[in-house]
Formats: structure tokens, sequence, C-alpha cells
């Protein structure tokens, strides 16, 4: 069985339906992308959610219906796992390196206002 979210399709979906079901894909693809630690795919992920998201801004709260407004929620999920998933993905990358070079030493340089 697949770990992916099933959608039922609805007999006649509005465009709005349809741009939350591709956000849908797009996200789950991210997912994979970041699990496999895919560079390219995350980078067409990215490419993808920013033009569904572009066709998706017009949209108001109000304009949802049941249906949109579950897609909707279900796309916020997702993104915010895949925000999680990378975030820690990030953090073992930084530990990884601090460990191999220990922690960064360079200081700081300060700017005082000169006086007159």
């Amino acid at each position: 069985m697949s770990d992916s979210l099933t959608l039922a399709m609805p007999t006649h979906s509005t465009p709005l339906a349809v741009n939350l079901r591709q956000m849908i894909a797009v996200l789950e693809r991210e997912r994979q992308a970041l699990a496999a630690l895919d560079a390219d795919d995350l980078i067409c992920s990215a490419r993808d959610k920013d033009a569904l998201c572009d066709a998706l801004a017009e949209i108001a709260p109000q304009a949802l219906d049941g249906e949109t407004r579950g897609l909707a929620e279900t796309a916020r999920q997702l993104n915010e796992v895949n925000r999680r998933v990378r975030n820690l993905l990030a953090a073992n990358v930084a530990a990884r390196i601090e460990a191999l070079g220990g922690p960064s030493r360079r200081t700081r340089a300060t700017y005082a206002l000169g006086r007159s």
C-alpha cells in the first residue's frame, strides 16, 4: 500500500480544486525528494510550487467550498511536514560540519559610531 495521500476525484472539478490537487502532488513529490536528497527534484518542486502559488494567489478564502477547503488544509499540512523535514536535514548537516571543523571561531567585526 502506498503511503501517498489518495483523493477521490469528483466528476466535475473546478480550476481551484485542480490547482490544489496539483499542489498536493507537488508537495508529495517534494517530500520524496527530501527523503532521497534529490536536489534536482527539489528544485523542480520549488518551481512548480511557485507557479501554483501564483495561480492560487488571486483566490479569496471566501471562494473555498467544502471540497477545496479540505484540499487547501491537506496542502497546508503537507507543506508544514516538508518544512520540518527540511529544517531537520539542515540542522543535521550543520551539526556534521561543526563536528568536522569545530565551531566557528571567527570574530565578528563591530562598528562603532565615530566621534566628532
